[in-house]
């Protein structure tokens, strides 16, 4: 069974379908790479499976339960997703730690204690256990990005959704951020992500979709579709995107 079964989308803003008739299957221990221009549906396909915006018809499978039912609890589901944004969305009010520690104290039950030790694991794994006291507007882009990553698999997901984690940052941060990424990838945690990154989609996809006009138009491992597209819209979508790297 795969951990996430999107089955014939459809979502529309006013008159503008911005998903049609998307249909997305991410087995267990996977990551699903989505890449396409601005306004392809990308960020949109995020958010419905996260429940932020609510979909027209179709229907979205999280471990094979039904989540887009309108009666489903949200915040439960919730529980068993995270999402990381383009804009961290750390709380600056708080130090780091309790931004990490707030979610596995205060809806998944885990005592303070334990909450904090798992949470200087993960700092310490990756290299932020220093800024562990310190408030997100001290650190760099690249390091709140980390946080915000953190903070969301602090929660043990099924699902981590990421949407173009790096689009933010300075060019010199981005391969900071990557770099968790590659590891998450490693430990098997089951991924869906929109990213611009080609070469870190090479990396780490198990399946790219290109979506044009909010459906897949192209679908397969990184080799074929972003090495060897074999649509013409994939093409020039790539084409451009090389482009735009040489500058």
């Amino acid at each position: 069974m795969s951990v996430l079964d999107v089955r014939n989308l459809r979502k529309s803003f006013g008159t503008e379908v911005v998903l049609a008739d998307l249909s997305l299957e991410v087995p267990e221990h996977t990551a699903t790479v989505l890449i396409g221009a601005s306004g392809s549906g990308k960020s949109t396909l995020l958010r419905c499976i996260n429940l932020l915006d609510t979909i027209d018809d179709g229907s979205i499978y999280l471990d094979g339960q039904e989540i887009s039912d309108p009666a489903i609890d949200v915040d439960q589901v919730r529980r068993k997703l995270g999402m990381v944004f383009q804009s961290f969305n750390l709380f600056p009010h708080m130090s780091v730690i309790d931004n990490i520690t707030l979610s596995p104290r205060k809806v998944h039950g885990v005592s303070p204690e334990q909450a904090r030790s798992e949470a200087m694991d993960l700092l310490t794994r990756f290299g932020l256990a220093d800024k562990a006291n310190q408030f997100p507007d001290r650190l760099s882009g690249g390091q709140q990005q980390r946080v915000a990553i953190i903070r969301s698999i602090a929660v043990k997901p099924r699902l981590l959704l990421l949407d173009e984690v790096t689009s933010a940052l300075d060019p010199v941060l981005v391969n900071e951020v990557l770099s968790i990424v590659r590891d998450l990838k490693s430990d098997g945690m089951t991924m869906v992500l929109a990213t611009h990154e080609m070469g870190f989609a090479t990396q780490v996809a198990d399946e790219v979709c290109f979506l044009e006009a909010g459906r897949i138009v192209e679908r397969g491992p990184a080799a074929q579709v972003i090495q060897n597209p074999q649509l013409p819209a994939t093409q020039e979508f790539l084409r451009r995107v090389h482009e735009a790297g040489r500058l």
